[in-house]
């Protein structure tokens, strides 16, 4: 048996074992399901920072790599003049 059909078993299985306990009553999914969307908020906005860190460092490169450009571009063009 290959893992795809593994993953799908274990998933079916997962399904009717949650509708089971969800019938019964005995499971309450709204503070595991709270949880798990709070932790995703999370994973959420610390990736976002990451990314404006990313993107200031990039700009700061490109300002840096532009700054360089302008004075190799000024020192070709003076002794020209």
């Amino acid at each position: 048996m290959n893992d795809g059909w593994k993953c799908a078993l274990w998933f079916v299985g997962g399904l009717a074992v949650g509708a089971v306990a969800a019938s019964r009553g005995k499971l309450d999914f709204r503070p595991l399901a709270a949880d798990l969307v709070s932790r995703g908020m999370d994973v959420k906005d610390a990736l976002l920072n990451k990314m404006e860190a990313l993107k200031e460092d990039v700009e700061d490169l490109a300002a840096e790599a532009r700054l360089t450009s302008d004075k190799r571009k000024a020192a070709q063009e003076a002794p020209k003049a």
